[in-house]
């Protein structure tokens, strides 16, 4: 019987999908390439271990669990890492080539070549935290101004990462979906440029940036497999990181490609609300989770291209699964590798042990003893305190 985690009720509703190409059309294989030539040319670039957690799989009867951990990123923590600094990155291409009147490189940019430009240029984000990080690292890289806005549950420790390299960081007293919102509107009253994760109405550029850079993560996961995995479980959010995973997965092996499953906070499930409404739909935020980097009640618009042809399931998780999660991984079964994962890493795992759990669920998600399962565990330990407070069996403040 798997009594790894405590029982728990998992909502669950199947996708009614649409036909299309957005897996190819929204992040097309030349963004992925550009994106992937451009990402490991950066110093201290190392792909992140794909670790098998074989004892886990055994105890709740799998046949291959795989788990991509992001911890080791860039020194970041994240797979952030590869979107925000890219997208920074790309942002600075496009507006300096069209003052210069001239096309200039990435490398250029990268190497100093337009130092001063880069100066005069300020580019601001609204963040949970890992997103602002990688902002903000890409800015103190290649010398430019950066204002990052949190809301008021973001926590302290991940304010002052992103104050350590540089950021101005500007806290407000509501949620994700305001900050965004005062994020767009003081970078058009300043002629600021908006480097966000998600997309909305006439702003497609950076959030396509952004969800390139993750085909990184997912080519070096192909790269080290034989044979496509059966599923794979995604964190949701805006949806930028399962919808870019998703079309590189695609791209990669076809028809083979694994089945998409999107996992949310039941506290904030707007992907969840859009499968059923068939439409990317906003849903308010009564309560904060504490899988922080998932605190989204409005799904990029972008991305639900994406979503909304691809992923075959929509879950949702409750908080109490979340702690235990964590200290699974860090404190493991057998032979496991220990993995020390951040809150919003463990959605994927905490509901694929839930679904094996419950029979009918698992029927439901297509698996079985033969399945080979990917989790992308989407972050280390971004807030050293929470990961404190969980490991010892506290409620994380």
């Amino acid at each position: 019987m798997n009594t790894l985690l405590p029982k728990a009720q998992i909502r669950h509703i199947a996708a009614k999908q649409t036909k299309g190409d957005a897996a190819h059309r929204v992040l097309t294989a030349e963004s992925f390439a550009t994106a992937h030539r451009e990402i490991t040319a950066w110093a201290g670039y190392a792909p992140t271990p794909l670790v098998s957690l074989s004892a886990i799989a055994g105890q709740i009867g799998v046949g291959e669990l795989l788990y991509k951990d992001e911890g080791p990123r860039f020194g970041l923590g994240s797979f952030k890492a590869l979107g925000g600094s890219y997208a920074a990155l790309r942002v600075l291409q496009r507006e300096i080539s069209r003052r210069l009147g001239k096309d200039v490189t990435l490398a250029d940019i990268r190497n100093g070549a337009y130092a001063d430009a880069c100066a005069a240029i300020t580019l601001v984000s609204a963040t949970d935290g890992n997103h602002g990080r990688s902002l903000a690292w890409g800015c103190k890289r290649f010398g430019v101004p950066c204002r990052i806005y949190i809301h008021a549950e973001v926590s302290e420790g991940r304010a002052t990462a992103m104050c350590d390299l540089g950021a101005e960081v500007v806290r407000i007293d509501g949620d994700y979906d305001e900050s965004v919102v005062l994020a767009k509107t003081e970078a058009e009253e300043n002629g600021w440029f908006v480097v966000s994760d998600t997309s909305w109405p006439g702003y497609s550029l950076p959030p396509r940036d952004v969800m390139s850079g993750y085909g990184v993560m997912v080519q070096e996961i192909c790269d080290v497999l034989d044979q496509a995995p059966t599923h794979v479980f995604l964190q949701g959010g805006v949806g930028g990181l399962a919808a870019g995973v998703i079309a590189a997965l695609r791209q990669y092996w076809g028809e083979a490609s694994p089945r998409p499953i999107i996992v949310e906070p039941e506290l904030a499930a707007c992907l969840f609300e859009s499968a059923k409404t068939g439409a990317a739909t906003k849903v308010d935020i009564a309560e904060e989770t504490l899988m922080a980097g998932l605190s989204c009640g409005e799904p990029s618009g972008l991305a639900w291209q994406i979503l909304a042809e691809e992923a075959t399931d929509y879950l949702t998780i409750p908080e109490e699964l979340v702690a235990p999660a964590v200290r699974l991984l860090a404190k493991p079964l057998g032979n496991d590798t220990p993995i020390e994962a951040g809150e919003s890493a463990v959605a994927g795992l905490a509901v694929l042990i839930a679904a094996m759990a419950d029979p009918s669920l698992a029927s439901k998600l297509g698996l079985t003893s033969a399945s080979r399962v990917l989790l992308i565990g989407s972050e280390g330990v971004t807030d050293q305190a929470i990961f404190d407070m969980i490991m010892q069996g506290h409620k994380a403040a």
